[in-house]
């Protein structure tokens, strides 16, 4: 308690406070940018926490985060254009709602359950970070391998209307995910001889092109059909939020458990915790066929799970000085230059400076209510300006953000060249989110593929081999499984039905068979 106490005391000060609302700004309009990531935002902070004692910078930092998460889903839900890679998993169904005039009441929901999901992580930061750790340090390259392919699974679900296209553009994802250096061998794949190439192709310039140049694209060739024009949002009910949320309270806390511990996972993060949250709650809701009409049953499940791994990919990364995410890394950085090692001694040493932390999120969440409010108003009045005027004002961002993330030509040319592929794509109806997806997830997959091999010599068995490995493989395959299990009993129901290859013949009253 003496502890709590302490830390209360270092961030209720006039000078901590003034900086969380300034992040709270800073995190908004960074988030609501398609192309500056959480990470890019942080990035962008740590020059002026050089200027800010530790508690002051630390809750900058989880204060831009938080608030940058919950800006993604402004563009997604207004302009299909997810301004964050957490929300991308959900943009086209939150768009698909504003397109009903429910733009108000969708992104109501989100925020809400953005700032519950955030509190949920946060509790399972502040209360239970050491187990949590100590769990995700079980995991290593098996663990990890499963836990990817599981996550390629939800592609399936992502695109059920169409399996098929969907792999095509999981495939598509995936090969675009091996560009550059291998990272066992070192050998270049894929380059063609050039040295642009030899780096790889970072995915947030592929979001870029996917979603918003494509977007651009789709404006120019089809301005009479058009559909923006009908999409609205009408006042901001309340009510019909808490109604939606109250109605899928099962879904927020699945989707913040889930949320909570794949954020724990070094590496994982909100990104995957999103799709892995959205399909799930596809899997098991009632009436599956809503998602993708416009439905927030999926975005209620992503939206809390993304804020919750917010929070949580602090564990390992206090406990243990590895970082949970990209954003943790620069966190771990920031800590050694303010004279502070992270690992469990920080809680030994300096037990006040990380409850400050949770604290610091606990803030930051109640912040992001009214801060997201506003945020919502203002962003709303993005569908009043005409295409002709938004839509080279969005290019124009979106190629800005795709040359920010390496300070190159090269994000613009990606950027480019997928939105016109997407484009195509898109006029074929070809899914493009499990292109994301496979570029997420295709470089966790090779990289603990060949190190698991590598270390056991080339043991396939060895997959199987540790209890958390073994029961991830398991329920892998059984995803795999079935749905192919599913499919056969359908074909022999059909069959008996129909009379056809294996049904059992009719008989007469003799006893004889008859045709048919």
């Amino acid at each position: 308690m003496e502890t709590l106490l302490a830390a209360f005391d270092l961030v209720f000060r006039f000078e901590v406070m003034l900086v969380i609302l300034g992040a709270c700004v800073f995190g908004i309009f960074a988030g609501a940018m398609p192309g500056i990531s959480a990470t890019v935002a942080v990035a962008l902070l740590v020059p002026v926490t050089f200027f800010m004692e530790p508690v002051a910078a630390l809750a900058a930092i989880a204060t831009a985060v938080a608030m940058a998460i919950f800006a993604g889903d402004l563009p997604g839900a207004l302009l299909r254009i997810p301004g964050m890679p957490a929300s991308a998993a959900y943009a086209e169904e939150a768009h698909e709602m504003t397109l009903k005039g429910q733009g108000g009441t969708v992104l109501m929901t989100s925020l809400l359950c953005s700032v519950m999901g955030g509190f949920v992580g946060t509790m399972a930061l502040a209360f239970s970070a050491p187990w949590l750790a100590e769990f995700a340090l079980q995991f290593q390259f098996f663990e990890y391998f499963w836990l990817a392919c599981i996550g390629l699974s939800t592609a399936a679900l992502v695109s059920a209307s169409n399996p098929a296209k969907g792999m095509i553009s999981l495939s598509i994802g995936l090969l675009l995910a091996t560009v550059g250096f291998d990272m066992i061998s070192g050998a270049p794949r894929f380059t063609f001889g050039s040295l642009h190439l030899m780096e790889g192709i970072h995915f947030i310039p592929v979001m870029i092109g996917v979603f918003a140049v494509a977007e651009v694209l789709r404006s120019l060739t089809h301005p009479a059909s058009d559909r923006r024009e009908h999409a609205h949002v009408q006042r901001i009910d309340l009510r019909a939020a808490l109604a939606t949320i109250w109605r899928y309270k099962a879904n927020i806390g699945r989707g913040s458990g889930i949320g909570t511990l794949i954020g724990a996972l070094p590496g994982a993060g909100s990104d995957i915790a999103s799709w892995v949250s959205y399909a799930l709650a596809r899997r098991f809701s009632k009436t599956p066929e809503k998602f993708g009409t416009g439905h927030p049953e999926g975005i209620v499940a992503a939206s809390s799970s993304n804020n919750a791994a917010t929070s949580s990919t602090w564990v390992p990364s206090l406990v243990f000085g590895i970082p949970g995410d990209s954003v943790t890394a620069i966190v771990i950085g920031v800590l050694f230059l303010k004279g502070l090692e992270p690992g469990p001694l920080v809680f030994v040493e300096n037990a006040p400076l990380v409850f400050s932390i949770f604290v610091s999120f606990f803030i930051a969440n109640l912040f992001l209510i009214p801060v997201g409010y506003v945020a919502i108003r203002l962003a709303s009045q993005l569908l009043r300006v005409p295409n002709t005027v938004l839509m080279p004002i969005v290019l124009l961002f979106t190629l800005v953000g795709a040359f920010a993330i390496n300070n190159s030509t090269m994000g613009i040319i990606v950027a480019l060249v997928g939105g016109v592929v997407s484009f195509f794509m898109q006029e074929n109806d070809f899914p493009v989110a499990p292109l994301i997806l496979g570029m997420v997830i295709g470089t966790l997959l090779e990289q603990n593929f060949m190190q698991g091999m590598i270390a056991k010599g080339g043991d396939l068995t060895a997959f199987f081999g540790r209890p958390i490995a073994a029961t991830l493989g398991v329920i892998t395959i059984l995803i795999w499984v079935t749905p192919l299990i599913a499919a056969a009993r359908r074909w022999r129901q059909m069959q008996t039905r129909h009379g056809g290859p294996g049904a059992m013949p009719h008989r007469n009253s003799a006893g004889n068979p008859t045709a048919g």
